[in-house]
């Protein structure tokens, strides 16, 4: 009896993949619910409860967390100026990059790249090592 059940809830999970997915290639680019319930075949208030309860985020902090963390890598590995890097990662409004990044981070970006600057170590090392936790 269980067997449709689990067929349900992997095929969720997969829809909910696929989105999230979807976010991770491209989270420079404007997306919007609409766009991305369509990716996982639902409606846009049945997505955002789904990849809330697959992934303990909405949908909305979980494309806000991973565009400041591409910015805190840019913001120790390249020269660009904050205002570049805040369009670079997908933010419209340098006020709401620099908000987003501190309710993250805990510091401002300029901040932030004033204490880590440059870093020697692996990559693989520091993305994981500075990733930072969801915030709620």
């Amino acid at each position: 009896m269980g067997e449709p059940m689990s067929r349900a809830v992997e095929e969720s999970n997969r829809a909910m993949l696929r989105a999230r997915d979807a976010m991770d290639r491209s989270y420079a680019e404007p997306l919007d619910l609409p766009a991305l319930a369509r990716v996982a075949h639902v409606s846009e208030a049945h997505f955002i409860r789904t990849f809330r309860a697959t992934f303990g985020e909405t949908p909305h902090r979980y494309l806000q967390r991973r565009r400041v963390e591409r910015a805190m890598y840019l913001l120790t590995q390249t020269p660009q100026d904050v205002t570049e890097i805040c369009f670079a990662v997908g933010f419209s409004s340098l006020g709401t990059f620099s908000r987003t990044f501190r309710r993250i981070v805990g510091e401002s970006p300029t901040e932030y790249r004033r204490r880590r600057g440059p870093t020697d170590v692996p990559a693989c090392f520091t993305k994981a090592w500075m990733r930072p936790s969801s915030f709620g």
